[in-house]
């Protein structure tokens, strides 16, 4: 039976673009007034539809193969990094590369690669065919491992589990990575993991805001891209706590039904999700509570505070080498 009482609408904090997104598509915008259009992106800048066709109507190409782009153009790699063979591929056509791979995801490759010069083998903790997971398994030719799931590291049979490392994908769920790392640990216990955890702090305060969402409301929304890795932990994070939990690209996918007998909803964004599609989930969610003459009211949830910024590309930079969320 619909319910009479108003309706609550409880915003996650953080949600939306984090400073490796913001920084990516920064570099993008940045390109196509220093270089005009049109300039070549090498898969996805970010998973988002709504980013990639609004930077597609300025004249971004997005390509898949490094050789889609002309000898001697502007060829930007996305967020999520790529190989050494695909970066090897840019530099033998001469393609004037502007690299967008968050800095946090360099991070992880540059491990890897110290790893690797040690002699040691290296375990890759991520999603078969994610772009970061290709990226990051592209560091070196031999010597690496891909574990998806417990199930996998539990199975693992490597060369040299005397000198064994691992890393992770950085958009992980961190309580199934962390289950992973045990299985491994337990498994080998001479393997050995970074320094400092892989999983980027956006994905993880996105996560905690999440459970704590999850503690208050029942359904959650979740606006992002089903390609996108953190919108997809996100959802998942949500129905592991016994609430429903639900995928959005945009207001339009909202089912009425998911909200017509609940008096709290909760929305949160993962980290290339942009705040206009925030607020035109809100929005929906306001005329249905109003169809059904309702009230409704909007409550921000306090969370963790975020005021990382990645500096653009020497290539690019001006005045202002900085690139800010926007508002």
């Amino acid at each position: 039976m619909p319910s009479s009482e108003p309706l609550r609408i409880l915003l996650a904090n953080p949600r939306g673009f984090c400073a490796g997104v913001t920084r990516a598509i920064g570099i993008v915008e940045r390109a196509l007034e220093k270089y005009g259009a049109p300039v070549y992106v090498r898969h996805e800048v970010v998973h988002n539809p709504f980013v990639c066709d609004r930077l597609r109507a300025k004249g971004a190409v997005f390509i898949e193969e490094v050789d889609e782009a002309p000898p001697g153009g502007v060829l930007i790699f996305s967020a999520h990094g790529v190989s050494r063979s695909v970066r090897a591929a840019a530099a033998g056509r001469g393609l004037n590369v502007l690299d967008a791979t968050c800095p946090l995801v360099t991070k992880v490759h540059l491990e890897v690669g110290k790893m690797r010069a040690q002699g040691r083998e290296v375990v890759m903790i991520g999603h078969r065919g994610h772009p970061e997971v290709e990226g990051t398994m592209g560091q070196s030719e031999t010597g690496m491992y891909l574990v998806e799931n417990v199930e996998d590291a539990a199975r693992l049979v490597v060369a040299r589990p005397d000198a064994l490392s691992f890393v992770t994908q950085t958009t992980l769920s961190v309580e199934e990575a962390g289950q992973i790392v045990v299985t491994l640990k337990q498994r080998f216990p001479e393997i050995q993991g970074p320094r400092k955890d892989d999983i980027c702090y956006a994905t993880q305060n996105r996560q905690d805001a999440v459970k704590l969402l999850a503690a208050r409301c029942d359904p959650v929304l979740v606006v992002g891209s089903p390609k996108s890795s953190n919108s997809r932990r996100l959802r998942e994070v949500a129905a592991s706590r016994g609430v429903a939990a639900y995928l959005v690209n945009s207001a339009e996918e909202i089912d009425p039904a998911w909200i017509s007998d609940r008096d709290r909803v909760g929305v949160t964004a993962g980290a290339s999700a942009p705040e206009i599609l925030v607020t035109q989930v809100i929005e929906c969610l306001q005329a249905l509570a109003a169809r059904s003459r309702r009230q409704s009211r909007i409550e921000e949830i306090r969370g963790a505070d975020e005021h990382l910024l990645f500096h653009l590309p020497r290539a690019l930079e001006s005045s202002g080498s900085e690139i800010r969320p926007p508002r």
